[in-house]
């Protein structure tokens, strides 16, 4: 048995053990169903990831930006 084989990390979703191997193509999601509901999530912006914006907001001047 070699190493790759023994290694778990738990399920982002739902906390559920999942091997960490090749052959799980959601990983390190347990399921398709786990892997797109934490994807939707960040596509409504429930999760963000800490900084300035990107964007401009509405009281930055846009030619400032370039």
């Amino acid at each position: 048995m070699d190493k790759e084989s023994k290694r778990t990390v738990n399920c982002p979703g739902c906390q559920k053990p999942v091997a960490w191997s090749k052959d799980n193509r959601f990983r390190p999601f347990c399921s398709e169903r786990c892997q797109l509901i934490d994807f939707g999530e960040w596509a409504t912006e429930k999760h963000s990831i800490a900084g300035e914006s990107f964007y401009p907001t509405e009281d930055e001047d846009p030619e400032q930006l370039q």
